[in-house]
């Protein structure tokens, strides 16, 4: 029996709209602003206070309060970062990364007995400081699962700003100096300035030449008025410098946030948005982002390699951190590989691992994986309307005897 021609227009109708449903579910998402922190069960987040980098230079504003909110899960970055099995490898035991920011109070929570403060390095009134070292080696407190990449090592706080979190070349170099006197493993610079100084170039190749690995944030915070847009891309110092590990901030997805500053000559991205982390007051926890915050990721993982490896040059250390980063535009930090991949000569790709890899997420790979899926689904859609319109015009053609429309009926 033939469909009537009301039933085969229902028929095709509803083809369209499963095929539309279809092509709606499988057309990628839009990603949102980040609104909350990202929890790292992929479940709605936290609300947390945001952490600056820096308080109003008229000095009117107070310290940074103390949070009184917690986290409850770990975030986002952690799990990326796949903490956890690195602390099986390596926690950094044994080394010394010197943070230069605007310091880092040495009774914060899962830092106390850890961290030597020089001069005026122990009163951090903006809390930036703090919160960088609770990413490099923090224990977590109470709360271990936002413990740092490096739990074991030991902090030397230095300032590189004023009290008010404002950034000079001057203090910048002092401290890179102070640094280097002090045989730091390594050297995290979390500020980033616009123009080239002599005398932090200096004090930075001094560094190199005394056996430290020195990272930097590859750009400052995106500034609070106007938009980053505004601003050229340029250089920013001293991850300018030969040799410095330059590290920029970098999403969930894997790209820079908007609003970034841009520039050049890029080593790693890292975490650097959504970070959770403590402060210099109370046990609560704040939000932070930025490249300061992926430069002191980065700089744990220099000092989970470092221990792991004490007998590497700062030069391979380096190497190893490059060589071993997940694939992509911009390659992106991976200490769990740098510290579990067997590297051949310098040139050479790696050996392999001395246990199960970590998997990470390739985003490029996924945007092409949606695309075929979006092509196929495209593709299979038509094909089905067309067997669907086929089947329709065979059946009306054999009702009229296989004469064409319109010819009279006998």
């Amino acid at each position: 029996m033939s469909p009537s021609p009301r039933g085969a227009a229902r028929l095709l109708s509803g083809a369209g709209l499963a095929a539309a449903l279809v092509l709606l579910v499988a057309s990628p998402a839009v990603a949102q602003p980040l609104q909350r922190v990202p929890a790292a069960d992929g479940k709605k987040g936290q609300e947390l206070p945001g952490m600056p980098s820096a308080l109003d230079a008229d000095g009117q504003a107070a310290c940074t309060p103390a949070s009184r909110a917690e986290a409850k899960k770990q975030d986002w970055s952690r799990q990326r970062l796949d903490l956890d099995r690195l602390h099986g490898q390596s926690t950094g035991a044994g080394t010394t990364v010197a943070l230069i920011d605007t310091g880092v109070a040495t009774a914060a929570a899962g830092l106390s007995g850890r961290v030597t403060a020089r001069g005026a390095a122990g009163d951090d009134c903006v809390g930036h400081g703090t919160f960088l070292a609770g990413l490099i080696a923090g224990t977590g407190g109470d709360s271990p699962r936002l413990a740092g990449v490096a739990p074991g090592a030991k902090i030397l706080a230095l300032r590189g700003t004023d009290p008010r979190g404002r950034a000079s070349a001057s203090l910048v170099a002092a401290a890179v100096r102070e640094a280097t006197a002090a045989r730091a493993d390594v050297i995290a610079v979390a500020v980033a300035l616009p123009r080239r100084d002599a005398g932090l170039t200096r004090a930075v190749a001094d560094a190199r030449r005394a056996g430290a690995v020195v990272v930097a944030a590859a750009t400052p915070d995106p500034p609070s008025r106007g938009s980053a847009d505004e601003i050229p891309v340029r250089t920013y110092w001293p991850a300018g410098e030969p040799g410095v590990l330059s590290v920029a901030d970098m999403l969930p997805g894997g790209l820079r946030p908007d609003g970034s500053l841009r520039t050049s000559g890029i080593d790693l991205a890292a975490p650097g948005a959504g970070v959770v982390s403590g402060g210099p007051r109370g046990d609560g926890h704040y939000l932070g982002d930025g490249a300061s915050v992926a430069a002191a990721y980065a700089a744990g993982a220099v000092a989970a390699v470092r221990a792991a490896y004490p007998g590497e040059e700062p030069d391979d250390v380096v190497r190893r951190l490059t060589a071993t980063a997940y694939p992509a535009d911009i390659p992106q930090l991976d200490p769990y590989a740098a510290v579990t991949t067997v590297l051949g000569e310098p040139g050479a790709p790696a050996d392999g691992r001395a246990t199960e890899p970590v998997a990470l997420r390739d985003t490029s790979s996924a945007d092409r994986a949606t695309s075929r899926a979006t092509l196929f689904v495209l593709l299979g859609s038509a094909g089905v309307l067309a067997a669907l319109w086929a089947g329709f015009a065979f059946s009306r053609a054999r009702a009229r005897g296989w004469r064409p429309a319109g010819a009279g009926g006998g």
